[in-house]
């Protein structure tokens, strides 16, 4: 029945004079994607709940593929909250004070927003952290100083000076977390 009213619309457009070619290409277009049989809908009952159901379901019926078995018997990744990350509390803790930019815990990444204390217009800080472990070790953080000084110009220039404040910052992270961790130890006891 489609057939014939696409050939009959194809007809009444030919023998017009406003035929339009992009006309007989969308009807083209139509009547090939009608043609296509194999598009039917499924019935949402016969799909498992379970999701390792379904992904074998899936596989045996040559609709998907799976690469688990490429990297070794690893499995996902483990997860926990960040509060239970003593070095990540530590450092939200310490930074308190800062605006927050930036805070991505599955990241390992908190970036400030640029900060002044009030005491002159021209100066601002920002601090980046990154943990590179959720060790509490010395080398488990990379942190960055940056300071911004503004001329009256509004010209600014930004200098890294991550030296001896980032040092400063890391001693006072490490012994929060460690404080955090003792504290952690003797609840669980």
């Amino acid at each position: 029945m489609l057939k014939k009213n696409l050939i009959y619309m194809m007809n009444f457009f030919m023998n017009k004079k406003y035929f339009n070619f992009s006309i007989l290409k969308l009807l083209i277009i139509i009547f090939l994607l009608n043609s296509c049989g194999g598009m039917k809908g499924g019935d949402a009952r016969k799909i498992p709940a379970n999701m390792k159901e379904r992904q074998r379901q899936n596989i045996e019926e040559g609709r998907g593929f799976r690469l688990g078995s490429l990297g070794g018997d690893k499995k996902g990744g483990t997860f926990s909250f960040a509060s239970s990350n003593e070095l990540w509390r530590a450092s939200l803790d310490t930074l308190e004070f800062m605006p927050l930019a930036l805070a991505n815990y599955s990241g390992g990444i908190i970036v400030t927003d640029w900060y002044s204390d009030g005491s002159s217009n021209q100066e601002s800080v920002k601090i980046s952290i990154r943990f590179l472990s959720n060790e509490i070790r010395s080398d488990a953080l990379s942190i960055k100083v940056f300071y911004k000084e503004c001329s009256i110009l509004e010209s600014c220039k930004v200098t890294d000076r991550s030296t001896a404040l980032s040092s400063d910052l890391a001693k006072k992270i490490l012994a929060k977390a460690a404080e955090y961790k003792e504290q952690n130890k003797s609840k669980k006891n």
